[in-house]
């Protein structure tokens, strides 16, 4: 269990999580609201699931959460495509969401890495514990 202040991605998720919701304020009314959703949902959920991962009671989970983390964040990524696409986000604002995603992207991949490296590797086929028994004396 670890503290996820401490962790600098955890920061920059926060933050884009933040810009990804005052960016969808600025969609149309009309005919947005389901991406507007997810979009907020998928930014959140890369700051939270990142929370929730600390709270893993072992690396190799913890790095199950991060993963998790890293799927958010490329579904933000596209989101963030189809809404300059569809118009309701302007050029400027996508490319700076977009490369904070990216940004936050490649830090939980790194650390997903360095979770990884650090736990010790499980044997894949263990040798059954056998033990040789001595046959009964008559």
């Amino acid at each position: 269990m670890q503290d996820h202040r401490k962790l600098r991605v955890w920061r920059q998720a926060l933050d884009l999580a933040i810009e990804a919701r005052r960016a969808t304020r600025q969609f149309p009314r009309v005919g947005y609201g389901s991406l507007q959703s997810q979009m907020t949902r998928a930014a959140e959920s890369v700051a939270l699931t990142l929370v929730e991962g600390c709270g893993a009671a072992s690396q190799r989970e913890f790095a199950r959460f991060l993963d998790i983390a890293i799927k958010s964040s490329t579904e933000l990524e596209t989101q963030l495509e189809l809404a300059r696409e569809y118009g309701a986000l302007s050029g400027a604002k996508w490319q700076t969401l977009a490369k904070e995603a990216i940004s936050v992207r490649r830090q939980l991949c790194a650390l997903r890495a360095r979770v990884l490296n650090a736990v010790k590797p499980e044997t894949t086929n263990p040798k059954p514990v056998t033990q040789k028994l001595d046959s009964p004396s008559r």
